[in-house]
């Protein structure tokens, strides 16, 4: 098991998310984190960037495409929104982007919140994978992997990020 510099991760993600968000002109952002190590990740952010606005907590669990595959998990917790996102400028927040599929997912929920005026996609790292046509604005690095490997972040104290090995199939 291999492990990733979490903090050139994490200053390298803040970085690149205050020159996004000046770019794009984002006005008293909303921050929103992907359950669970979006969540973390989110936690870091929300206080680096001084965020005066609540931390929005988001659990895609019933939004996902396979959720008839996977059934109900026990540990579904409910979403924790602010009750006006229509018109917000957020940024959404995700510890690893992979296919595309679970920022899919939390897209459609927030969108039936309400209609955002733009959402800004930062997560931690990216690696290679994508099925849908979805990418993140900013993220604190990039990483290949072998079908065979995963990323798997624990935390929230210390945070740290693995690479994981599983036998390939024979």
């Amino acid at each position: 098991m291999n492990t990733l510099a979490i903090d050139t991760l994490l200053t390298d993600l803040e970085t690149n998310l205050k020159q996004k968000v000046s770019q794009r002109g984002l006005n008293n952002p909303l921050m929103i984190g992907i359950r669970t190590g979006g969540i973390w990740i989110a936690e870091h952010l929300h206080r680096q960037l001084a965020i005066s606005e609540p931390l929005g907590l988001l659990d895609i669990t019933f939004y996902r495409d396979d959720f008839s595959q996977m059934g109900v998990h026990p540990n579904v917790k409910p979403s924790q929104l602010p009750p006006h996102i229509e018109g917000r400028d957020i940024i959404l927040v995700d510890d690893v982007f992979y296919t595309g599929r679970t920022i899919r997912a939390a897209l459609n929920e927030i969108f039936d919140f309400g209609r955002p005026k733009q959402v800004l996609l930062a997560v931690l790292i990216q690696r290679n994978g994508k099925q849908i046509p979805i990418q993140p604005d900013c993220y604190g690095g990039s990483i290949t992997l072998d079908a065979h490997q995963r990323l798997k972040l624990s935390g929230p104290e210390p945070l740290a990020i693995h690479i994981e090995t599983s036998s390939p199939a024979t």
